[in-house]
Formats: structure tokens, sequence, C-alpha cells
């Protein structure tokens, strides 16, 4: 990112000095500090770059504002975990913080977020995010929780050289699930030190399991989690049961990293850094953000990532229309509805989001931008050779269930997974599980037969 001057004596400077008058949060002497809670963890530095750099601007052209930086050096599921804890306490509560998409509305339901509808109001640059991100960060009641920072899509990384070792084209571009079983087995047959597809599974990684390996799978049978026209979950659904088969397959069959491997809140980390460089690893089941890893400003620069790698969609399960399939998530800065000085925190994440501070990030860190005028801008579309490719998977992906108990139903698909893929439980008994696992957190009349 560059780092850049601001302009002394904005309006930010003058709520500081007010807030300061009347105490408001601020020291005997007038300062504010601003607390920025956020992930940090392996390869997944993206936040902390920013907010390093929004410090150190904001902070020169600011003297009576201190930006505390709360890295939260943990997993997914630990991350949201220590950031719940965190809000709990007045004294720990972060003032901004980095806040993934699916968590908004049971953090609302929490009392953990502070409505941004009057701070948006009065800020130019909200009309250049598009309407599907804004809508990301709402909650049940229609209010603005979170501003987007950018979103992404998913689909499949293979090695070149791993696929033509084995047989198979390099502009591979499987049609079906059985498809990749084929090109699995074929990578398997031809080098069994290489592990030939990795789909994301098991409690340890968290949403990526839920998102990047299920929903990737059940999305692709036509099915949902989620009737929303009914606004109820769906149990009891043949196609849960056929995505849970496909995982039973690529580990049963040795097709998968071992349960131990693939159970290892690292293995996305080293999925960048060393199975795809080194070509450890055929195919991936991941996301649009990967190359950032890769680019010169990432934590594992490879100037051979784009002539070594190819991408594909992921087929849906037969190939039945629309023939390809995806997921969007992505992550907002939101302000605690326990700061005390929100007025500020906004100023601040205005800052950290405006349209520079934006293309350095999506730039960087290979997001699908949110923000018109960044989607627009020759850098952003000159900066990543597959930009292209992920951004016309959003005329196929999907989005999570927008609902505050999403969370928990969450948790249960990963506890179904995981008993599957180490042989724990058939597809079928998991299934049943997650049906019972449902029905206890939503209610019985939410929820209808798949």
């Amino acid at each position: 990112m560059r780092l850049r001057p601001l302009a002394a004596g904005t309006a930010a400077t003058a709520l500081v000095l007010a807030l300061g008058a009347c105490g408001g949060g601020a020291g005997d002497d007038g300062a504010v500090t601003i607390k920025i809670a956020y992930q940090k963890f392996g390869n997944f530095t993206q936040a902390d770059e920013l907010f390093t750099e929004v410090k150190e601007e904001y902070e020169a052209a600011h003297p009576d504002v201190t930006i505390e930086l709360v890295p939260i050096e943990a997993s997914q599921n630990d991350y949201f975990t220590k950031l719940a804890l965190m809000q709990r306490s007045p004294s720990t509560a972060p003032d901004l913080m980095y806040e993934d998409t699916f968590m908004i509305k049971s953090d609302v339901e929490a009392g953990y977020l502070l409505p941004l509808d009057d701070h948006l109001a009065g800020w130019e640059d909200w009309d250049q995010f598009v309407d599907a991100a804004k809508e990301a960060g709402r909650g049940d009641d229609g209010s603005t929780y979170g501003v987007p920072m950018g979103t992404d899509t998913r689909g499949l990384w293979f090695h070149k050289e791993v696929l033509v070792d084995a047989g198979l084209p390099e502009d591979w571009a499987p049609a079906s699930w059985d498809d990749i079983l084929e090109a699995a087995r074929a990578i398997k047959a031809a080098d069994p030190d290489v592990i030939p597809l990795n789909v994301y599974s098991g409690k340890p990684m968290g949403e990526a399991s839920t998102m990047q390996g299920f929903e990737m799978l059940l999305y692709g049978t036509g099915s949902t989690l989620y009737d929303a026209d009914q606004s109820k979950w769906i149990v009891g659904s043949p196609e849960f049961v056929e995505s849970l088969e496909f995982l039973q397959t690529i580990y049963a069959e040795g097709l998968a990293p071992t349960p131990q491997q693939a159970l290892d809140p690292n293995v996305a980390n080293t999925v960048a850094s060393e199975w795809l460089p080194e070509g450890r690893l055929g195919i991936a089941l991941d996301g649009s953000w990967q190359a950032g890893t890769w680019l010169e400003s990432g934590t594992k620069p490879w100037p051979e990532w784009s002539e070594t790698l190819g991408t594909a969609p992921m087929p849906t399960q037969h190939g039945q229309a629309p023939g390809a399939v995806s997921m969007s998530g992505g992550w907002t800065m939101a302000i605690g509805a326990g700061s005390e000085n929100p007025d500020v925190a906004f100023d601040v994440l205005t800052h950290a989001l405006d349209q520079e501070s934006s293309l350095d990030f999506a730039v960087s860190n290979s997001q699908i931008a949110v923000r018109s005028d960044v989607a627009e801008d020759a850098e952003y579309l000159e900066s990543n050779p597959t930009t292209d490719f992920f951004s016309s998977l959003v005329e196929v992906t999907h989005f999570r269930p927008a609902t505050s108990d999403y969370a928990q139903i969450s948790n249960a698909i990963q506890v179904a997974m995981e008993s599957v893929m180490t042989g724990q439980q058939t597809p079928e008994e998991a299934a049943a599980v997650y049906d019972d696992a449902v029905v206890d957190v939503v209610g019985a009349d939410n929820t209808t037969a798949g």
C-alpha cells in the first residue's frame, strides 16, 4: 500500500477537541484512542497491512488521536470467539473491528455493533459502493452495520504440470463432479506423493470448511441450506447427503489430504505457501484471494504462479444449468456499539475505505472490488491475471443465508463434514445428526423438508 499525507484540521480533529473538552472517552489532555481489532493469522495479513498504514497516516494528520491496533492471531473460529469475548467488556471492546459478513446479524442481535446509517448519510463515498456489497452489511432491521472492504468468489485452482503428468490437458475444465473425481484419480495413479484434491473440511477450518467446501458442493446440486421464500431451514435433504458422499469418496479413496493434514488449522496456509508452489497438490477448491499470497507484496512471493497454475469454474453436480457454481462472502469494517468515540471511529473508517486505500487493499489482496471507482481503475484491472476469471463467477455465485442463527448452522455442517471425512459416520448418519442440530437451533416450525 502507498503512504499518503492526510490534510490536517479535518472535521475529525474538531471532534476530538470537542470530545476532549467534555471528557467523552478522551484523556485529560483531550487525546482520543481508537482501538481496532482484526484477524492476523498465517498468510492472512491483509487487515494488518491496511490498518498499520492507516494508523501511521491518520495519527500523523491527527496528533490528538491514537490508533491502537489489536491483531488477533487465531484461526477463523477462534478469531470470532475472541472478538466476541472482547466485546463483552467495556475495557476491551474495540471501537472498530474487522467483521465477516456472515457474523453481522448475529453480532447485531448480541448488541455488539453500532448502526451506521446516520454516519453513512453524510459520507459522499457511500454512493461508490455497489448495492450487493452494501446488502451484506445490513442487519435484520434494515440498518447498515458494516461497510464492505471487498468480496470474493470461489473456484478451482490447479497445477498445470501435475495435471499434464497425469495425462490431463493444461486447459482442464471439468464439467461435473465426476470429471473432478476422474482427474483426482488420475493424479493419484501418476504420482502417489501428490495430493490430488483439497476441499476444506472439518471444524478447525471453520467457515472455510462450510463455505469453500460444503456449500460449493450443496449449491452445485441445485439445492440450498435455507428456503428464503418460506424463511425456513431445509432438513431431510437428499442433496445434503450427496454432498457429504462426495467428501466421503475423496477421503476414502485417498484423493484428499489425510484427515490429520486436513484438520490442521494451518492447512490453508500450507496450501498456498507449500503444496501449490511445490507441486505437491494437484487441484484446490479455493478462493479468488489466493493470488494475493503470491504477488510481490504477498507473504509468499511466487513470480511463476500465473504460468504454473490454471483456474476453472467449479462445475455443478452433473453439469446441469448454469453449469458452474460459486459462493461469495467478504469482510467489512464495523463500529462497536460501546465505542465512546463513534464519530472519530467513523472518520478513521472512511480513511481506511476511501478510494485509494480500497484500491490498494483490492490489488494487494486479490479482492473483487466493491467500490465502482476501484473496479474501473486501470491499476486494479491490470493487477492480476485472474481478476477477470474470478469476477466472471459473480454471475453464478450464491451468498450464505443472512440470518442471525447461521453461525450455529455452519458449526453443525462442520461437525457433519468431520464425522464423514474421518469415517466416524456415514453421510446418511451425519446428515441426520445435522438435521437434529438444526431443529435444536431454530425449532421444528422453522424448518422444511428438502
